[in-house]
This record gives structure tokens, C-alpha cells and sequence, in this order.
């Protein structure tokens, strides 16, 4: 560029020399950069570390027992629901996507915002809804009661606190996932193998097995590993429900056997697993990429009348129903029949005070390091900032609970080496400064959801030209002048949707809250969780709906931005 620049006129090859100025201009805000993206790759890695530190301690009268008692039904149940989740995320997310993607039926345009819906219940808030519910003396058992004896009705009450259970409702709330990245394959996908088969006369059931979905593998291979993760973090479900997931089994090894380095090794299973959810998913991608590459023509929708296009309707009307609608209803009931609006006033103002704040912290810095992180390898392509930026981004793929075992250690040596300075300078000892003010709790969700905001940066830089970047240069403006006036003004949308989904998820985030949080300090989440283990979920409904109300909001924006208008008829 620099050639061609120079070979134009007088007042250009000024510019140019000023251009090749411009990075020396830029080279302290670019070192800061690059120093904060490599600190916070070290923060992202260092709880893994401090698994593999703590597993190294021997627990020899621990493993006798874990082998003989905990994990083969540990491994069984893991499988089994990872497995059993998938299924059912599979057939519900791509079916229904398929449905509003290429058909138009009745109520199609209202099914496309309330399927991806169930994203914002917490899988934890729907297993205590629909154990509550389908419990004896619950109010599906009330309303059978009016049909038949209630003896009798008892007995064709499913029992949700199983591994079927535990999978059918984990499945209705994670089956978005699936449904999102399918339905965004589908609206692209190329249109010549389709036309060819159709023009061919095959079916449309044909055409789904044989053609869109093959071409879908890519999307459907996202979204499982998504839901796979997701069903990996999960705690309060599995726990409530009665099933001996991985996660289970270290906060039990953890609290109730006093066992940490017995934790940190069954951890290192569950990391285990991560590793192979990450290759699968790769795998699922690799030379998969075609597909809308060469036609970018979105797909025509066709028109389904009759009982057929009921029959889709009521396809797509029940997911959306069972794992958000039900709950939301469940929790505005329960909320409104309990007055807990006037009862639980002071209480919840302080819970809710401590999500928020927790939440704004943690998103606020998350925004931050992932502007870093994605600025690193903007300014200065390479391999090792390419490295650093998957690093920082590996979080999301801790489980929240091994992201709070990994990071004790590393947190409490911090509060250690504080108060020993500070007795050897003559002060009083600060105390648990970290641990004990809830800079663990933000610290943790910043490890765990920093891979979000670098996504969507990522993706808002992408749509900002490198010739816009060369021309501030060449009119003298550094590096730091260029973000602060070119680059953040157009960043904006980007930074906005991330800052929603950040703070969105953070609420929702359950295991590291529940084992970092400060004594006698609850959040929203852990107080659901306090009122559910004393078998009283219901006095925790308002908190509850609280949670679901302010994530509803981010879950519209991202049903909004998915949807593709259908292609010319």
C-alpha cells in the first residue's frame, strides 16, 4: 500500500511517511494492549492450572471409595444425559427450525420469537418448577383429581426426579441452542441443491434427510456442543432432580466429603470431557464449510394449509410452551397467589442489589479484556496473539464449578500474601479480600463468559474495513485516537449486544455464585437454590421471575437478529 501511496502525488507520499510514522504514535497504547490481552489469557488459564496443582496431591483412602460407590454411577448418569439431552435438543431445535425456516403456517411469525424463548429460563429455575408441579398434591395432581380418585391419580404422575426427567426438561430449556444456529444454516444455505431436488421430485422428507440436513451438520454440530456444555455446568437441575452428573459429584466430594484435591480429580474427568465435547464439535465442523458459500439466496419459503400446517403449528407451539411459557406462568402465579412482592421486600432488594452489582462489575471489565484481547491480534496479526486470543476465550468451557475449585486456591493465596504484608508493615490484616468481598464471584464470571464479548467484538470488527484503520493513520491519528473515534463509535451495536448477553448470563450463573459468594451474601440465583434445597422453591418465585423477566429482553434481540426475510416466491 505503501508503494502505491508513494507513486500518486507529493501531498499523498506526505501522508504515507506520516503513516509510517503512525505506529511508533501508537506503540504505548499498543504495548498496554498487548500486556492486558496476555494477563488475561494467564487469568484464564490459571484455574486450570490450579486443578492440575491440587490433583496432584495424593488422596489414597478417597479413590476406594469414589470407585467403588461414585463413579460408575457418576460416568452412567453423565453419559447418559449428555447423551439423552442431545436426542431430544436434536429432534426438537432442527425439526421446528426447519418448520418456520422453510414453511409458512399459522402462527409462524409469532413462533419464531417464542421458540427461542426457553433460552431464558435457567435450567435450574425449570426443574424447579416442573418438580414442583408434578408432585403429589401438586397442581397437575389437583387437576387429575377432579377427573379420577386422587390415589389413583398419583400413580400416572411421571416421576420427573429421574435421569428421564432430568433430560426431557433440561432438553426443553437448551433446545434453543440447536435451533438458533440451525435455523441460521437453513436460511443461507446454498438454493441449487434444493432446486435440483426438487426439480428431481423429491419429497419433502427427503429433501430434509438427505439434503438439508447433511448441509446443516456444520450449525448442528455448534449447537449440541453448546448444549452439551451447558448440560455439563448445570448443578441445580441434576442435583434436584436426583442425578449424578460430574459436577454433582465435586460439589459433593468438595463440601461434604472435605475433599479438594479429591475434587480436583474428578474435575479433571469433567475437563476431560470438555476437551472431547471441543473436538467433537470441530470435528462436526471440519470441511463443512460450504454450505450458501457460493448462493448466498435466502430459502423461499412454501406455504402449508390445512391440517398439515395445523399439525406444524402445534410442532412448533408445544416446545415453546413447556419450556417457557409454563414456567413464566408457574412463577407469576406463585409469585401473586404468595404476596411475595410485600413479604419479601427487604430481602430480595438486597439479593437483587448483589446480582446486579456482581453482574455490571463483571460485565463492565469482561467488555474490556475482550476489547483487549480481540485489539491484540487486530493491530498485530501473529500466531502467538492468535493463541493467546483462544486462550481467553476457553473459559466458557470451564464448568462453572471447576472454574470456583480451579480458582480457590490461586484467590486464597492472594488474601494470604495480602494480610502477611500487611502484619509485616505494622497494619491491621485486611482479611479475605478477595474471597470475602465478592471480587471472586466477579472474577469468575469474567473467566467464564469473557469468550462472549471477544465474539461479538470480533464480529463487529470484522465489518469495519482495514483501509479505515490505514487512513486515520495516515491523517497522524494513533492507535488509541483511532479506537476512540473510528472504531468504538461503529462498535457500538456490538458492544451493546454483548454487554446484554454478559450481564444476562451472569444473573443466571448458578455453581461458581453458590461457591465463591461472601458469607451471609445471596444473589438471586443462590437464594432459588437455598429456597429450593429446604423444599420450599415457591417463596423463591419472585426472584425467580426476576431472573426470567430480565433475560427476556436479550433473548428477543437475539430471535430479532437471527430471522432472514424469505427469499423472492
Amino acid at each position: 500500500m505503501r508503494d502505491r501511496l508513494h507513486s500518486t502525488s507529493p501531498h499523498i507520499d506526505a501522508s504515507a511517511a506520516r503513516f509510517a510514522r503512525a505506529p511508533a504514535r501508537g506503540n504505548g497504547g499498543e504495548t498496554t494492549v498487548r500486556v492486558i490481552a496476555t494477563l488475561t489469557a494467564a487469568l484464564v488459564a490459571l484455574p486450570v492450572a490450579s486443578i492440575f496443582v491440587l490433583a496432584a496431591q495424593p488422596v489414597p483412602e478417597l479413590w476406594p471409595h469414589l470407585i467403588s460407590y461414585v463413579l460408575p454411577g457418576t460416568l452412567r448418569d453423565t453419559l447418559l444425559l449428555l447423551a439423552g439431552v442431545a436426542v431430544v435438543t436434536l429432534i426438537i431445535g432442527a425439526g421446528t427450525a426447519w418448520l418456520v425456516t422453510a414453511h409458512d403456517f399459522p402462527g409462524r411469525s409469532l413462533l419464531v420469537w417464542l421458540l427461542p424463548m426457553p433460552l431464558a429460563i435457567p435450567t435450574y429455575i425449570a426443574a424447579y418448577v416442573y418438580a414442583d408441579l408434578f408432585e403429589p398434591l401438586g397442581l397437575a395432581h389437583k387437576m387429575l383429581s377432579v377427573l379420577v380418585p386422587a390415589q389413583q391419580a398419583a400413580m400416572w404422575l411421571p416421576n420427573l426426579r429421574s435421569l428421564p426427567g432430568a433430560i426431557l426438561i433440561i432438553g426443553l430449556v437448551l433446545y434453543p441452542y440447536v435451533f438458533l444456529s440451525a435455523r441460521a444454516m437453513f436460511q443461507t444455505q446454498g438454493l441449487d441443491a434444493l432446486e435440483a431436488a426438487r426439480m428431481l421430485r423429491a419429497g419433502p422428507w427427503a429433501i430434509a434427510w438427505r439434503v438439508t440436513l447433511p448441509m446443516a451438520r456444520p450449525a448442528l454440530a455448534v449447537g449440541l456442543a453448546l448444549v452439551s456444555l451447558e448440560t455439563l455446568n448445570d448443578i441445580g437441575a441434576s442435583e434436584y432432580l436426583g442425578v449424578r452428573t460430574f459436577t454433582v459429584s465435586i460439589f459433593n466430594t468438595w463440601l461434604n466429603r472435605s475433599s479438594l484435591p479429591g475434587a480436583a480429580q474428578i474435575a479433571l474427568l469433567a475437563l476431560l470431557f470438555v476437551a472431547l465435547l471441543v473436538v467433537l464439535e470441530r470435528q462436526g465442523r471440519r470441511h463443512r464449510t460450504y454450505a450458501g458459500a457460493e448462493n448466498p439466496r435466502t430459502i423461499r419459503r412454501r406455504r402449508i394449509a390445512g391440517a398439515k400446517g395445523w399439525a406444524a403449528t402445534v410442532a412448533c407451539m408445544l416446545p415453546a410452551l413447556l419450556g417457557f411459557v409454563v414456567p413464566l406462568l408457574f412463577l407469576i402465579r406463585e409469585s401473586l397467589r404468595r404476596g411475595l412482592a410485600d413479604h419479601s421486600r427487604t430481602a430480595l432488594l438486597e439479593e437483587a442489589l448483589h446480582s446486579f452489582a456482581y453482574a455490571a462489575i463483571a460485565t463492565a471489565i469482561a467488555l474490556l479484556l475482550g476489547l483487549a484481547v480481540v485489539l491484540a491480534s487486530r493491530w498485530r496479526p501473529g500466531r502467538l496473539r492468535t493463541t493467546l486470543g483462544a486462550i481467553a476465550r476457553a473459559g466458557y468451557a470451564l464448568p462453572g464449578l471447576v472454574l470456583a475449585l480451579g480458582l480457590l486456591a490461586p484467590l486464597l493465596t492472594v488474601d494470604n500474601a495480602a494480610n502477611t504484608l500487611a502484619r509485616t508493615m505494622g497494619f491491621a490484616t485486611p482479611g479475605l479480600v478477595l474471597i470475602g468481598s465478592g471480587a471472586a464471584v466477579v472474577i469468575a464470571y469474567v473467566v467464564r463468559f469473557l469468550a462472549v464479548p471477544a465474539g461479538f467484538i470480533e464480529a463487529g470488527f470484522a465489518r469495519i474495513p482495514r483501509d479505515y484503520d490505514d487512513s486515520a493513520a495516515i491523517a497522524g491519528a494513533s492507535r488509541l485516537t483511532t479506537l476512540r473515534k473510528v472504531h468504538l463509535p461503529l462498535l457500538t451495536p456490538a458492544l451493546l449486544g454483548a454487554a446484554i448477553v454478559v450481564f444476562v448470563d451472569c444473573l443466571k450463573e448458578l455453581p461458581a455464585t453458590l461457591l465463591l459468594r461472601p458469607m451471609n451474601v445471596e444473589t438471586l440465583a443462590t437464594s432459588i437454590y437455598q429456597y429450593a434445597s429446604r423444599g420450599s422453591f415457591e417463596d423463591g418465585a419472585l426472584a425467580a421471575l426476576l431472573i426470567v423477566a430480565a433475560s427476556i429482553g436479550p433473548v428477543a434481540w437475539l430471535a430479532r437478529f437471527s430471522d432472514v426475510p424469505s427469499g423472492p416466491a
